[in-house]
């Protein structure tokens, strides 16, 4: 790998990073401003024209300014792409290549997101797909500075993936609250028809149930003596964790501030990147080791 190229790749992963958590946040601006379907039809914004005119209206300036930014998105997986092949490691080939291909697949997601009126199931498939994204782009970040070691087995590790796993239900049971009440994209959109009372509570258990598993994985891991960028990396998760559900609870009594409720879908993206990076830590402790040999 040339020095050029070596410099380029820990830049361009972290702009991956960056990038994918970004268009969370405009993604979440267009359902919170009902801009779902300023552009009102895919790939075009209007049925003469891929952008707005005439004079350009709110909503389709918000979901126009989405949609742009996923060029910006591209441009940043293209490059991504091509100095991480070539360095020749097949890791960062494989993750840069998934991240750049979940573009093309958002875009078609988003497509059928438009042509069916905001179907909240396939926004909900939409948001997941991003945090998806997102934990890729973390998995490459971690392997820029050399081959991972091989990932090791035990309880700290078991503890590790259920709390993976359980991340992961608090973010879908949040894509269903957010289908089931006001914010789901548009004023006119369908929701999903199910009680805002009982999926938020249900999401509010699992965000405990989470939270839990965190704090026994921190204590576990001080237990037996884990590296310290392990349990560092399960602290800044607990952090974020925190944060997010005190934004949720202010939110949930304060009738949704769009405010609160943007901060929150911020919030979601971070705990996607942190809870895989918190996996990646546990299942390889020796990485920083094995990094500087």
């Amino acid at each position: 790998m040339g020095v050029r190229t070596d410099r380029l790749v820990r830049p361009l992963a972290w702009a991956s990073v960056v990038a994918n958590v970004l268009i969370v946040v405009t993604g979440g601006a267009v359902r919170l401003t009902g801009s779902g379907l300023g552009c009102p039809t895919w790939p075009r914004c209007t049925d003469e024209s891929f952008r707005p005119h005439g004079a350009l209206q709110f909503h389709q300036a918000v979901e126009f300014g989405n949609r742009t930014l996923t060029f910006v998105l591209t441009a940043v997986a293209i490059a991504t792409l091509v100095v991480c092949w070539r360095t020749g490691r097949r890791d960062l080939r494989l993750m840069s290549a998934i991240a750049f291909l979940g573009i093309p697949f958002q875009a078609v997601i988003g497509g059928i997101t438009v042509l069916t009126d905001l179907n909240p199931w396939i926004v909900s498939l939409h948001l997941l797909l991003s945090m998806a994204i997102i934990g890729v782009t973390v998995r490459l970040l971690l392997a820029v500075r050399g081959p991972l070691p091989p990932a090791r087995r035990g309880p700290t590790v078991g503890l590790a993936w259920a709390t993976f796993a359980a991340a992961w239900a608090v973010l879908y049971v949040g894509t269903v609250v957010t289908g089931s009440g006001p914010h789901a994209g548009d004023a006119e959109t369908e929701r999903n028809g199910l009680d805002p009372l009982q999926v938020s509570q249900l999401h509010a258990d699992l965000v405990f149930l989470f939270v839990g598993l965190t704090l026994g994985l921190l204590f576990l891991l001080m237990a037996v003596g884990a590296p310290h960028a392990a349990r560092q990396a399960v602290l800044v998760l607990l952090v974020v964790e925190l944060a997010q559900g005190t934004i949720g609870f202010v939110q949930y009594f304060t009738d949704l501030p769009e405010v609160l409720v943007g901060f929150h879908m911020l919030g979601a993206a971070l705990v996607s990147a942190c809870v895989t990076w918190v996996l990646l830590r546990v299942r390889r402790p020796v990485l920083d080791a094995a990094h500087a040999s």
